[in-house]
């Protein structure tokens, strides 16, 4: 199996011409045993005369197999038994393996994935390994390919299995949540601790960037010495370079005193830079150069000073997605990425919402001085039927609401939440329970049928939604699947993009 080379859309074989491929293997190399222990390797692939080629290609390894022939099976199979790594074909029966490369990876074991197809592409490479794939591989050439690459992912978890024999104790001070996302989270933070890499902080606006921010520098090597917190949305174009470098007394008007800058500050600690995406394009330009040279000229200075800082950077941004329109500096997104940590939104960690609201509670009444208040169980109903577009932030004032309206009663209701979130929840409900009425009618407008109605907004909304999956699928049609041609034809972002393809139950 070759590797895809993500320079162009190879001329793979097709599915059935790979199989022949498959099996003409010269000569297949055994691991010995003190290299490698016996692993479990799980199939997930549509057709038999692959799953046989693989399994005589691992039992020749020293590990054993499993097979399924599709997602669903597979996926079960993962929640029944533990396994190292996993197979995954792309085009299966009952949907695409590149759409559940997160979930495989979430299951118990937390199994590396390696993705087979015999139709390589460039987006589906990209995909799969922003998706945490291990490798994207092509069912063509010899199966040299996938035993070194099988080789190489049972090293680094016989590695990674020694490495968790001495556990990091992290500090988490105000981090709530042991949801897979928020392991995987922590994954990533004690990695970031252990180094001295830039790190970029990326989520929606109130998922926690700045308390994981924190929480990176208090693990690392640095917690002695001072985080420095920039918030690049307030920095003013023209006294941007004077707040982050600093200035000589007399430089311009006002300066009536030499002023130590922030990157100063930082010197032996932490630099976090919030809003990194909010930066002009003259700050961008002379920060690169900070963090190439790690010095830096006060405005108005003679000569170069030198800043041993640690960069963390925050954004809610799509930054690549800025980077092809222009407007953010592709050589400085490199260099802020070194380590890249994506906060899940609080609506996929719906299990932490209850240990969050014990949390903030507990918090709350501390500081308020009334105590931790009841919960009534219609209260917590409402909080986790609400979809928290402001994420943890918007909880936290949600609840800090909640104990105001109720003082001084001794639990909280419902009632006592905001209207906005009570009402919100309310319509969901209506909404749920009309919609397939409301797309019978949306489907049926123009039919010579009778059609059950009900309300215009609910309608409204069902018939926006047929129209932007008939929309995507012509979009994916005329594009041939290719994520550049879509996002320029459609003007879409890259992850709002991914995000629609997500809720229509479309891939590229």
């Amino acid at each position: 199996m070759a590797r895809h080379r993500p320079y162009g859309r190879s001329n793979s074989p097709r599915k059935s011409d790979s199989l022949q491929i498959f099996e003409k293997t010269p000569k297949v190399t055994t691991l010995s045993s003190d290299i490698l222990s016996m692993g479990n390797i799980l199939i997930i692939d549509d057709e038999r005369d692959v799953n046989k080629t693989l399994a005589t290609l691992i039992a020749r390894m020293g590990h054993t197999s499993a097979w399924k022939s599709t997602l669903g099976e597979g996926l079960q199979a993962l929640q029944e038994n533990r396994f190292d790594v996993v197979l995954l074909d792309v085009h299966l029966p009952d949907g695409c393996g590149l759409d559940r490369v997160r979930d495989v990876r979430e299951a118990p074991g937390e199994p590396e994935v390696i993705i087979l197809t015999g139709h390589g592409t460039v987006d589906g490479a990209e995909i799969a390994i922003n998706s945490g794939a291990w490798d994207y591989l092509q069912k063509s050439d010899t199966t040299q390919g996938v035993n070194l690459t099988l080789k190489r992912a049972m090293e680094y978890r016989k590695e990674k299995a020694q490495q968790r024999r001495e556990p990091v104790a992290l500090k988490l001070d105000g981090i709530v949540g042991d949801s897979q996302p928020m392991k995987s989270c922590y994954d990533h933070l004690a990695r970031a601790a252990s180094c001295e890499a830039n790190v970029l902080l990326f989520g929606e606006t109130g998922t926690g960037k700045e308390i994981f921010a924190r929480a990176v520098h208090a693990n690392s090597r640095r917690s002695a010495a001072s985080l420095v917190v920039v918030d690049g949305a307030a920095l003013p174009q023209k006294l941007g370079e004077s707040l982050l470098f600093g200035h000589e007394k007399g430089v311009y008007t006002g300066a009536d005193k030499t002023r130590e800058g922030l990157i100063a500050q930082a010197d032996g600690g932490t630099l976090f830079l919030d809003e990194v995406g909010e930066l002009s394009p003259e700050i961008q330009k002379v920060f690169l150069r900070v963090l190439q040279e790690r010095k830096y000229r006060p405005v108005g200075g003679r000569r170069e000073l030198p800043s041993n800082f640690r960069l963390v950077a925050a954004t809610n941004r799509d930054l690549e997605a800025m980077v092809a329109q222009g407007t953010f500096r592709k050589d400085l997104l490199y260099r802020l990425r070194t380590i890249h940590i994506t906060l899940p939104p609080l609506r996929d960690r719906n299990g932490d919402i209850k240990r969050l609201v014990s949390h903030y509670l507990s918090a709350i009444g501390e500081r308020s001085g009334t105590g931790c208040k009841g919960i009534a169980p219609d209260f917590m109903e409402t909080i986790t039927a609400y979809d928290w577009p402001g994420n943890v932030r918007e909880l936290l004032n949600a609840l800090e609401t909640a104990v105001a309206n109720a003082t001084p009663e001794a639990t909280l209701y419902a009632r006592h939440l905001p209207q906005d979130i009570r009402l919100r929840v309310i319509q969901c409900s209506l909404e749920n329970r009309d919609r397939p009425f409301a797309v019978e009618a949306a489907t049926r407008l123009n039919g010579s049928k009778p059609m059950s109605l009900t309300t215009f907004k609910t309608f409204r909304k069902a018939a926006v939604f047929q129209a932007e999956k008939r929309y995507l699928q012509a979009l994916l049609e005329q594009s041939g699947k290719n994520l550049d041609k879509s996002l320029g034809i459609s003007g879409l972002s890259r992850s709002r993009f991914y995000d629609l393809l997500k809720q229509h139950n479309l891939s590229l």
